[in-house]
Parts: structure tokens; C-alpha cells; sequence
């Protein structure tokens, strides 16, 4: 069964039980499946029960003329329970929403995350409130860069690139502001770099209006963000890794060009990336869980490195 066919069952069902005689194209429609989809998922149900496997610990159910009936299914009939993980994702979110200076209906939105707070317990709100400070370097950041993106006014900013670990100073046209992925970015175009950049809004450590109207290039335009926000280019270094099965969360996590399987759970990947430093501190983090098949300069550079560590440590 695929990763997502048995949350998609699970909530098909309790659906069912509450709209009895419900049509196949309606309920298709509503999970976003084929006719075809939803008829499979039915004859799924249909083998699924209590131990025993009698006819009478079977799920019944039946869509005969486009109607679907469903019965002996009481033991899984009511909807599921958000998990800790799931709840706090949805609370970041949520608050995240609250943020925006330009959201209508934050008296509903606050009671709404009460409600989730206290149904979801001290564990939900324990990992909301670290993923708050965490995105909080410049704590006006969103607001200040929001009203610049309505009035059309030009940014400078302080800002942390994670890949040199170093603060550059940026006057930034700012164009929109989106959240992707869970973050908020700030896309427009900056000087410094003469092409149209993303700022992840909680690495801008300051950030003032300057009073220039924002005058980015004709040709400026923001980037499609559906597939998320980083978009390796042909001139970017390639690089081949092997990835035991404990880190095949790479091939995961990171746009690869080519992805394979070598058997026994292991993966070779090839990913592009702007930035080598990158590369090696993911290579060390990988440990023994993954190793540098090319290029072989980078794979001399993070054995240096290691050792270089490891001396430091030894010598401390």
C-alpha cells in the first residue's frame, strides 16, 4: 500500500459512515481522486475488518448504481487525532498567518489556535515556541519588509548566508513576500548580487526603508515557487554521493538530478550545488552514512577537514 493510500482510507471511511448514500463522482472529487481511484480504495475497504476475517468482522460496503453504502465499520468510524508532530506543525502555521499585517479574522484565528493548543497539550506548544525564536533574527523583519513591498520602497538589509557563514549588507527592490515550505521569504532584486534573490526572512538580522522608490529591471521577474526555492543551475558544481540506508533522507530533502539504487537500501544521488562549503559540512554530517564518489576534490576536502577537526579535538 502507498505512504499515502492509508491516511487517505482512513479518513474515506468515517467520511462514508456520516454521509450515507454519498455518489461516487461526488466523493472522488472531494479526496481528489479518479472514479476509477475511489473504486480501488473500495475494494480495499472492503477486505479490511476486525481479526477474524469472518464475513461478520469485514467492512461492508457497496456503491452499486453510484451510490455508496457502508456498514460493520464502527471500529474505525471516528475521524483521526492530529499526532503532537501534526499539531504543532499546524500551530506554526497558524501563528505564522497571525503574523501577516495584511490577515482579516484574527479573532477567530486566535480562538482557533486556543482550541489547538488545548487539545494538542504541553508538547505541541513546547515545539511551537522554539520554532517562534528561531525564525526571529530581526523581530520587525516581516513587517518592515511588507509595507516596503506595497509602497514600493527600496531595503537595506543585514543579512546571514548560512553557506559562508558570513553577514552581507544588501539594498534589495523588494517585489513580494511568499512562504514556502513553512518560511517566509522576501524575492526582489538585489544590487549586490545584479539578479533577482530570495531572503529568507528570519536570516535578516536588519532591515531599514530607505527612502528611494524600489526601480528593479524591466526584466525582473519573481520566480515560480511551487517546486520550492532553490533552483540548481547548469553551472553549478555537480556531485555524486553513495548514501547508506540511513541517509537516504538526502535524495529526500534535496533536488537531485539522478537518483539510484544500489540494493541492500543504498542510494547514489547527484545534486548540484552553488556553494562547496555547502557540500562539505553536509558530508560531515552525513558521518558513515554517506561518502563522496566525485568530485575528487571535494571528496580530499572534507577528509581534510575532518582531520583537521579531529586534531583540534584531540589537542583541546
Amino acid at each position: 500500500m502507498s505512504s499515502d493510500r492509508l491516511p487517505r482510507l482512513l479518513a474515506l471511511v468515517p467520511y462514508l459512515m456520516s454521509h450515507p448514500g454519498a455518489q461516487v463522482p461526488e466523493v472522488a472529487r472531494l479526496f481528489g481522486l479518479s472514479e476509477k481511484q475511489l473504486v480501488d480504495d473500495l475494494q480495499l475497504v472492503w477486505m479490511c475488518g476486525l481479526p477474524g476475517h469472518t464475513p461478520g468482522d469485514l467492512i461492508d460496503v457497496s456503491w452499486d448504481g453510484g451510490e455508496i453504502l457502508i456498514d460493520n465499520a464502527e471500529a474505525i468510524a471516528r475521524p483521526l487525532k492530529l499526532g503532537v508532530d501534526e499539531a504543532s506543525a499546524l500551530l506554526v502555521a497558524l501563528r505564522m498567518l497571525d503574523e501577516l499585517p495584511e490577515f482579516q479574522g484574527r479573532d477567530v484565528l486566535g480562538r482557533v489556535i486556543a482550541k489547538l493548543e488545548q487539545a494538542a497539550g504541553e508538547g505541541a506548544a513546547t515545539v511551537s515556541s522554539q520554532v517562534q525564536v528561531e525564525i526571529g533574527a530581526a523581530p520587525d523583519a516581516h513587517a518592515v519588509i511588507t509595507d516596503a513591498a506595497r509602497r514600493s520602497r527600496r531595503l537595506s538589509l543585514r543579512y546571514y548566508v548560512p553557506g559562508r557563514d558570513e553577514i552581507t549588507p544588501r539594498e534589495v527592490d523588494p517585489l513580494r513576500v511568499v512562504l514556502v515550505d513553512g518560511r517566509h521569504y522576501l524575492e526582489g532584486w538585489c544590487y549586490r548580487a545584479e539578479a533577482m534573490r530570495m531572503f529568507r526572512v528570519d536570516r535578516i538580522l536588519d532591515v531599514e526603508i530607505l527612502d528611494v522608490p524600489a526601480d528593479p529591471p524591466a526584466g525582473a521577474e519573481p520566480m515560480d515557487v511551487t517546486r520550492g526555492v532553490f533552483r540548481p543551475s547548469d553551472s553549478d558544481e555537480l556531485v555524486e554521493l553513495e548514501l547508506t540506508p540511513a541517509g537516504r533522507w538526502v535524495a529526500e530533502y534535496y533536488p537531485c538530478e539522478e537518483v539510484a539504487e544500489l540494493g541492500e537500501g543504498r542510494l547514489r544521488v547527484s545534486l548540484r550545488a552553488r556553494d562547496q562549503s555547502w557540500l562539505v559540512r553536509l558530508a560531515l554530517r552525513l558521518g558513515d552514512s554517506g561518502r563522496v564518489l566525485s568530485p575528487a576534490s571535494l571528496a580530499e576536502r572534507v577528509t581534510a577537514t575532518a582531520k583537521q577537526a579531529l586534531a583540534n579535538y584531540e589537542t583541546a
